[in-house]
């Protein structure tokens, strides 16, 4: 419930990994995709005519190896698809530092509600001994600047001079092996870590609990221009009520209760019917039913 790393309105930790599960199924699509695109074989001759070799060859040759035929090649297959494919790389792994993110921000001490497995005299520093440091995300954030700084030499192989110069090839020949071990590695890595995941949600309740309501703010800002006044009129209601509770630790639901310029426009009862928390969480359902199905 962060936006911009200030707590803004309640999500489920569920919701959080639903969004995690459909980004790496998009991943997934992507890659069979890409897969597919740089599937291709070029049997064509010096400059691709043709001139020294029957393209039945080639098809031959294709079908045996599960390739598809390239169409129209130079001496060499056109880059451009391996570029896609590293690309698509790169997306992967940045979908991986995403999640990692995530959770290194969630096992902070001042937040811990999420943290890495930790197991029974693991190192945390090798000075403090009681620390308890989320190394394994760390270093999946680590891995994917590796894998999308790979993106730029493939995409800067597309060029070559004519029907073919080599200055592609030297490239493909680090990038090919490491890119790809690098992700498998890293996605290997992260099943671990989101398999071992500890949670803690008495903690998610006590960060919530920290701003006094003020998550709300929202509900009683629409509830007053419902009700007849100004958007700038009932902004300003009720940023001044939430700066209270920000600076002074007063509880944001006492503040509008006592404060006349809202109650000329909600009673009480409707300013207390806005701080149920079911209501941000009520199509949660159906957000996961867009995800995984009905089923």
């Amino acid at each position: 419930m962060r936006a911009h790393g200030i707590h803004a309105e309640p999500v489920t930790f569920g919701l959080k990994l639903a969004q995690a599960y459909a980004e790496f199924a998009r991943c997934r699509a992507r890659l069979v995709a890409a897969r597919a695109e740089v599937a291709t074989c070029a049997i064509s001759g010096a400059v691709g005519t043709f001139a020294n070799i029957d393209p039945a060859v080639e098809a031959h040759v294709a079908a045996k190896m599960g390739l598809a035929i390239e169409p129209v090649s130079t001496q060499v297959i056109p880059r451009d698809r391996h570029a896609m494919f590293f690309a698509t790389l790169g997306v992967v792994a940045s979908s991986v530092e995403r999640l990692a993110t995530e959770i290194r921000h969630l096992q902070r001490t001042e937040v811990y509600e999420a943290e890495e497995f930790f197991s029974p005299g693991q190192k945390g520093s090798s000075a403090m001994p009681h620390k308890r440091n989320p190394v394994l995300t760390e270093n999946l954030t680590g891995l994917a600047r590796l894998v999308r700084g790979m993106v730029v030499p493939a995409l800067e192989n597309v060029a070559l001079w004519h029907e073919r110069d080599i200055s592609h090839s030297s490239v493909e020949r680090m990038i090919g092996p490491d890119a790809t071990v690098t992700l498998d590695f890293a996605l290997a890595r992260l099943t671990g870590v989101i398999d071992k995941l500890l949670v803690y949600p008495a903690n998610m309740r006590k960060n919530i609990d920290r701003l006094g309501g003020l998550h709300n703010s929202q509900r009683v800002l629409l509830a007053l221009t419902q009700a007849g006044a100004s958007r700038e009129e009932s902004y300003a209601l009720v940023q001044r009520n939430a700066m209270r509770t920000w600076e002074h630790g007063e509880d944001f639901l006492t503040n509008l209760k006592a404060d006349a310029d809202v109650k000329a426009r909600l009673s009480d009862a409707e300013i207390e019917g806005m701080f149920d928390e079911a209501y941000h969480l009520k199509h949660v359902d159906t957000i996961f039913r867009r995800v995984f199905g009905e089923g």
